[in-house]
């Protein structure tokens, strides 16, 4: 038996499934979870002393790659002063001011401890702010695991949810109206029918907890108008695609303003953080100011703060993010090229850092035609690749993360191994 093998069956007698998050488990793709001991730069060692590239860069936020030295430094630092006060900090306010500078959209924020936290606040702002119950939400996205945000589509179009997760009363559920992503007719129909119910439309700008999806220039724009005509408060979640598929995020590659946005991931620097902000108008209804409570005794925890004000200050460096898209964009086109030589059935695409690789003849534009790919193609490339040394995500239904450190020799070996692999599936 592997440590790894050791480990896993040790956890699974005091934890749930043996993970504290649910895709750790492998049970998507079979097999035995990795249990890492040490990350630096673009590399990962399990608990059997293997290495690994890694292209999950700990489900994002890692754009400096593991254990960036100038990060680790200040967050030595700031421990050395105190891990928590449960009062406001200078760093705070320091963090506040850089995210509503790079986020124009964003007058006023708010710090929180995660995405979920963040999006679960946000989305009873909004409900406190117009005075209306119902949400619009897309099959497919993600906005972490508040109990009205667990609902799969109703029976019919335009029908409000049913409860996906055991434990969220029906009676949540029903308040969440569900569509598909990239369906800009749905919206139309969804605002004529509902419109006066609606308090938000909550969204992934670009799709990544069903793998990859791009948005349809189109989609965007229809929410922004359709919000703006019927009062509604358009959320954008950026806890993943914030600071990581462009300087001003999503909203600022596609040119859409929402009313409140919600970050994670790369905002902590890789600590538990996350933030959501927007209008003041909006943002004046939060307690102390307002009627709608939410509260944290971590919120602003000191380490979380510096850690993400050193990642953000660093990636603000000139050409950053044009070097990261070409990067990830030469990966993407790579796995493509590798693929398509040897006959095999597969696409991928890339937003700034962020990357989709699907056994499927063109990338998804939806969350039915994600469902659509080869998941048991994927479940072999997968494990094929982990033998060779390269860590995916876990799930055929998640993206992936190149990071700044990621190098061209990486990339090029990468490549290499999905060659190997993808002639090994073209012999049968």
């Amino acid at each position: 038996m592997t440590r790894n093998e050791e480990l896993f069956a040790r956890a699974q007698i005091t934890i749930p499934g043996g993970v504290n998050s649910p895709v750790r488990a492998f049970r998507s793709v079979g097999g035995c979870p990795r249990f890492f001991t040490r990350g630096e730069g673009a590399n990962v060692w399990d608990a059997d002393g293997k290495r690994y590239l890694d292209y999950v860069g700990s489900w994002g936020p890692l754009i400096l790659g593991h254990a960036d030295p100038d990060v680790v430094l200040a967050v030595q630092e700031t421990a050395a002063k105190g891990l928590s006060f449960g009062a406001p900090t200078e760093g705070e306010i320091e963090l506040a001011e850089l995210l509503v500078e790079r986020v124009p959209s964003m007058e006023m924020v708010r710090l929180v401890s995660s995405g979920t936290e963040a999006t679960m606040s946000a989305i009873r702002l909004a409900r406190g702010f117009t005075g209306r119950d119902a949400f619009i939400k897309f099959e497919g996205c993600y906005h972490g695991h508040g109990d009205s945000l667990l609902v799969k589509a109703g029976s019919g179009l335009l029908t409000f949810g049913n409860p996906s997760s055991g434990g969220v009363p029906a009676d949540l559920a029903q308040h969440t109206l569900v569509l598909d992503y990239n369906d800009a007719a749905q919206l139309h129909e969804a605002f004529a029918t509902h419109g006066d119910k609606i308090a938000a439309v909550i969204v992934e700008p670009v799709a990544g907890n069903m793998n990859l999806i791009a948005p349809k220039p189109e989609f965007l724009q229809a929410m922004r108008d359709l919000c703006t005509k019927h009062g509604a408060v358009l959320i954008f979640d950026e806890v993943m695609t914030g600071f990581r598929v462009g300087p001003g995020s999503a909203q600022g590659l596609y040119g859409i303003t929402p009313d409140l946005s919600t970050f994670g991931k790369i905002v902590g620097g890789g600590m538990p953080l996350g933030a959501f902000g927007g209008r003041r108008d909006i943002m004046h209804k939060i307690a102390p100011l307002g009627p709608v409570y939410q509260a944290g005794t971590l919120s602003g925890n000191p380490l979380s703060v510096v850690a993400g004000l050193v990642t953000l200050n660093k990636i603000a460096t000139p050409g950053f993010y044009e070097a990261l898209t070409a990067k990830t964009r030469g990966f993407v086109s790579g796995l493509s090229a590798a693929a398509q030589a040897r006959g095999i059935t597969f696409s991928a695409q890339s937003v700034g850092g962020m990357f989709g690789i699907y056994f499927a003849a063109t990338p998804p534009t939806s969350f039915a035609e994600v469902m659509q790919s080869d998941k048991d193609a994927f479940n072999g490339f997968f494990h094929a690749m982990l033998d060779a040394g390269v860590y995916l995500a876990p799930s055929a239904f998640e993206a992936g993360f190149v990071s700044a450190v990621h190098s061209d020799a990486d990339i090029a070996a990468t490549i290499a191994a999905a060659d190997a692999i993808f002639a090994t599936m073209a012999k049968g």
